[in-house]
């Protein structure tokens, strides 16, 4: 009689989403909820959470709903307040997703963003270099260029930073590109296309590789008309003040940021459990430890040096990579020398200004 080892290996699976009852927070929840490899979801927020979790705990899934919830005192500005409810969100957690934050209101810029929610930012980043340094942390709150740039601060003064393991969440970006061109070209679906975005994450910090699509799109006559294509990466640029617009002052990207930002977190999930190596760009620190990054920059160096740019390289860029356990697995850098001509001249533009949006955050948490 033989006897089947029956033994499962699959690793508990904690998430913790802080700001989850937020415009992104919540509908960025539900679809975690969803997710069969995630045992724990903790939601974490300083009001309305309570109501949330309620809410969520009564969809059939097999994810445990547990609700946190900052407390009056934890307001208090003595040395002895701890905010109880943040740290038991974030202990043992495998991954961080954060859209905590205000949302961006008609007329407010994310230079105004920032002002608000570089302190929220930096409350998250102490506690979670406190109570759960080894979690993967995805940013969502913006702006990105520079939030993420306050989070590296803070955890390299903690000493726990790994470069590795911190990401600014700017797929919206790659969303946004896959379904405006496929609104210009008939017969085709959004998911027809995987169109490659790099740079950063706000205006003209981004820069969207058409011409690197996953289908040759680049002949297309729609594509060369220069009117055209203006108007559609502008479109990209600023797709969130379009829905600023048409929301009227009632809210921002939410719907469609909580759907990015759960599909950049399957495709890491997917890398760290090893179900499947998916592709996609992520706005990180350029460490030379990151397999891929030393190439990357010899190609960006190469690139501005050849164009006569005095441009330093960021030190933070959304660039594409796989990802593994330890979170990122390798960057590619082939990119860089398939940029045509305009893409080239944008890659500049956004360079500068993502360069100062970093000093932005590193300021911050050093001032």
């Amino acid at each position: 009689m033989s006897t089947t080892d029956t033994t499962d290996t699959t690793p508990f699976i904690k998430v913790s989403v802080l700001g989850a009852a937020g415009g992104i927070g919540q509908p960025l929840s539900l679809l975690l909820k969803l997710n069969p490899h995630i045992n724990e979801l903790a939601l974490y927020d300083v009001v309305n959470i309570p109501g949330v979790a309620a809410d969520l705990n009564h969809i059939d899934t097999d994810v445990k709903i547990t609700c946190h919830m900052k407390s009056k005192s934890a307001d208090s500005n003595s040395n002895e307040s701890l905010n109880e409810s943040l740290k038991n969100a974030i202990e043992n957690s495998n991954f961080i997703i954060i859209p905590a934050g205000l949302p961006r209101k008609p007329g407010m810029t994310r230079g105004d963003l920032f002002n608000i929610n570089a302190n929220i930012c930096k409350e998250l980043a102490e506690y979670i270099a406190l109570y759960s340094p080894n979690s993967i942390v995805l940013i969502i709150s913006n702006p990105v260029n520079s939030t993420v740039a306050v989070f590296k601060e803070i955890f390299v003064k903690f000493n726990i930073f790994n470069p590795k393991k911190l990401f600014g969440v700017t797929i919206l970006d790659h969303v946004r590109s896959n379904t405006f061109i496929s609104e210009l070209i008939d017969g085709t679906l959004p998911n027809h296309y995987n169109v490659p975005v790099v740079g950063g994450h706000s205006g003209h910090s981004i820069v969207p590789l058409f011409s690197q699509s996953n289908c040759d799109i680049s002949n297309l006559k729609i594509l060369n008309d220069e009117n055209i294509l203006d108007s559609l990466i502008h479109r990209v640029q600023y797709g969130g003040d379009e829905i600023v617009k048409a929301k009227n002052g009632l809210g921002s990207a939410t719907l469609s940021m909580a759907y990015a930002g759960n599909k950049f977190f399957n495709i890491i999930l997917n890398g760290y459990l090893n179900i499947k190596e998916i592709k996609i760009s992520s706005y990180i620190y350029l460490d030379d430890s990151i397999p891929g990054i030393i190439e990357l920059k010899n190609n960006l160096k190469i690139l501005l040096n050849k164009n006569n740019k005095n441009i330093k390289i960021p030190e933070f860029l959304a660039t594409p990579m796989t990802f593994d356990l330890n979170g990122i697995k390798n960057v590619d850098y082939t990119w860089v020398n398939k940029m045509n001509h305009k893409e080239q001249e944008m890659f500049f533009i956004a360079a500068d200004f993502i360069n100062q949006n970093v000093e932005k955050g590193i300021n911050f948490v050093h001032s």
